[in-house]
């Protein structure tokens, strides 16, 4: 039987995190035990707001928690352009305020950390500012969480000439996800752009998610619009990648993962934005830099995209 894997998700309520929401929802080895907002593919006001109208679709009451509207340091930027204004593609939902907890979110992650020690996941979907805001609270948090996996980062270095996908929530507050890759851990793991990018949600699959007609899978579709407008630019397709739920998909079931390395991550800028990187070239050698050392996270070079789409498009489905 497969165990069953109690989450706390702190999310920026795009598209893509709304989809990880129904999918951890639909999946029998997984409870959602908390969700808690951040800024990043909207404002934080819309973030919660959105959480609210996903668990009401799914008939989910759990805490809620306010978190983080800004990094640590500098300006939110807002993924409108990819999510719509409202985060959720601008369909035009009736979105109220849900009832929140009176702890922010990093007081939310340290209190639930502290009373269930070893029996949570951690799932961050955006900007790691909430977990950052929590690790100033209890350094040892991670240490608490059975796992932090998260969605963001870009891996190792790619192959020469290689280009990857903008690496968004760790540029968004880059400050604070150098305080996460740096934090004492029992188990971080890094599902990047590198290999997000490769798990794409095509026309026949977003076919058969709208031709299932339940309420759950007819929203998946419904709030798509805006975010096939995007990423036809990247493709020529009206296409999308499946960032956040492949993140909640290798905690659900780490053998989608079929290749990984564990090492120091460190999060540098070339100037023009800022990435996390694992300290590895694509071959497997040092940069040819100095770096900082730091606790080894578990970075997913590899995954088994068709049978992870395939998953979803089933669980959205039923």
């Amino acid at each position: 039987m497969t165990e069953l894997r109690r989450v706390v998700v702190d999310t920026d309520t795009g598209i893509d995190d709304a989809h990880t929401l129904l999918y951890l929802a639909g999946r029998p080895d997984a409870e959602i035990v908390a969700v808690t907002s951040v800024y990043g593919n909207c404002v934080e006001d819309d973030a919660v707001r959105n959480i609210g109208y996903v668990n009401a679709l799914l008939g989910l009451d759990v805490p809620v928690a306010r978190g983080a509207a800004a990094p640590l340091a500098g300006p939110p930027r807002i993924a409108s352009a990819v999510h719509g204004k409202d985060g959720l593609g601008d369909v035009g939902y009736h979105r109220p305020l849900p009832a929140v907890t009176e702890e922010s979110a990093a007081e939310l992650l340290v209190r639930l950390g502290r009373e269930q020690p070893g029996r949570l996941d951690l799932l961050a979907l955006g900007p790691l500012t909430n977990l950052a805001e929590a690790l100033r609270l209890d350094p040892g948090l991670f240490t608490r969480y059975r796992s932090v996996v998260l969605m963001g980062g870009s891996g190792p270095y790619a192959p020469p000439g290689t280009l990857l996908m903008v690496d968004a929530n760790i540029n968004n507050d880059p400050a604070a996800a150098a305080a996460v890759f740096a934090a004492p851990r029992n188990e971080v793991v890094m599902v990047g752009v590198n290999v997000t990018a490769s798990t794409i949600l095509d026309e026949r699959a977003i076919g058969a998610l709208r031709a299932a007609g339940t309420p759950v899978s007819t929203f998946a579709t419904e709030i798509l619009e805006a975010y096939l407008d995007f990423y036809q630019n990247e493709w020529g397709r009206r296409i999308i990648p499946l960032h956040d739920p492949l993140a909640a998909g290798v905690l659900l079931d780490p053998s989608f993962a079929t290749a990984w390395v564990d090492g120091p991550v460190n999060v540098l800028s070339d100037g023009f934005m800022s990435r996390a990187r694992l300290m590895r070239t694509h071959d497997g050698l040092p940069p040819a830099f100095r770096y900082a050392s730091a606790p080894p996270t578990r970075v997913v070079t590899a995954v088994d995209a068709p049978r992870f789409v395939a998953d979803f498009v089933e669980v959205l489905s039923r």
